[in-house]
Parts: C-alpha cells; structure tokens; sequence
C-alpha cells in the first residue's frame, strides 16, 4: 500500500516497531491527538524515518489495519456449512467487542479517522463491509444455495457494517446481544435462512 520515499533501504525491524508503536498511540491517544513525534518516540526511531515511508499518520493507521496491527480479530468471518452461524458468530464478537468501553475510544476514532481521510475510510470500507471477509462470506452463500441468486451481497454486507458502525457512534447501551443479532439477521437476510442440519 505505501509507496517507498527515497532514502535508505527499509528495514522490516523498524518498520513493524513504527507499526506497533501508530497501533498503541492511536488505543491510547486516538486518532486526532496521536502525532509522528509520539510514534517515532514510541518506536525508537527517527521522525525522519517514518516520513520517509509514509506520508503522515494517516497512511500508517490505513497500514496498521491492513497488517493485522488494529482490529485483527474483529474482522474474522468463519466459512462452514452454515451461514447463519457463521454471520451470527461473526456479528456477536463485533457487537460484544462495540460494547467493551475499553475498545470504544479506538473504534470511535477509527471513524472519525476515515470521515476525514480517504485511505483510512478506503481500508476501513474494505474489511468491514464491500470487500472483505463478510462480502465474501456472503458471496459463497449465494454460490451454497443459502441466498438467493443475484441476493446484493455489497449491500447486505454494508447494512450489516453500518448497524456495527451506528452502535458505536450511537453507544448503544449493552443489551442481549444474541437477541439483537438475531433480529438483525432476520431484517437483513429474512428468516428463511434456517441453520444448517
């Protein structure tokens, strides 16, 4: 994703320590208050590097999401016979992980982070939604018989993203998450979609 600046050869043990240090700043600080000087402080590296990798801030949180460094499991949708499991599993740890007060400052400045820059939002569309995990689990679906031919997987995907997005925003007060993903699979997906037997 990053376009290499000129300069000395990129070395992979300050890469992943910059990495890992945007990763703690933004949990930490978040994104608006995270700064190069606090992540080049942070890596034991220069100021000077990072710039040299990356343009600014932005590029490095786009980078740490896409490397696994921010939200890894998050995004985790599993692949066996049974969609509706596998959607319902899915959207459980999301909500149970929306619903932890000590992930609800990263999530919400993840958010703001991509309202204001392309990249982040672009990575952030990605794996939540249009073409990541769940697009893909969703696609399967219609290619197993479990949805219907032509079912708009983007769009079913992208509901699913934006309920997680607005419980979040909204801070929705924890409730039964079971009982809620259910009822939100049966408004997306109907309830013709039984388990599987």
């Amino acid at each position: 994703m990053t376009v290499r600046r000129g300069g000395a050869p990129r070395s992979e043990a300050a890469r992943i320590a910059i990495l890992e240090a945007t990763a703690r700043q933004v949990v930490e600080r978040g994104f608006a208050h995270m700064t190069v000087e606090g992540i080049a402080a942070d890596a034991h590296v220069g100021k000077q590097t990072i710039y040299r990798w990356w343009s600014d801030k932005s590029e490095l949180v786009a980078e740490c999401m896409v490397e696994g460094y921010l939200l890894p499991d998050l995004l985790t949708v599993s692949s066996t016979a049974d969609l509706r499991d596998d959607l319902r599993r899915a959207l459980t740890a999301q909500f149970a992980f929306a619903d932890d007060p000590a992930h609800a400052s990263l999530l919400r400045s993840l958010i703001a982070a991509a309202t204001d820059n392309a990249a982040i939002a672009d990575r952030v569309r990605q794996a939540l939604s249009a073409d990541g995990l769940l697009r893909r689990r969703l696609d399967q679906g219609v290619a197993d018989g479990d949805l219907p031919p032509g079912s708009p997987t983007k769009t079913i995907a992208e509901a699913i993203a934006g309920a997680f997005v607005l419980r979040v925003l909204l801070r929705t007060p924890p409730g039964n998450v079971s009982d809620e993903v259910e009822r939100l699979l049966d408004a997306i997906l109907g309830t013709g979609i039984a388990p599987a037997e």
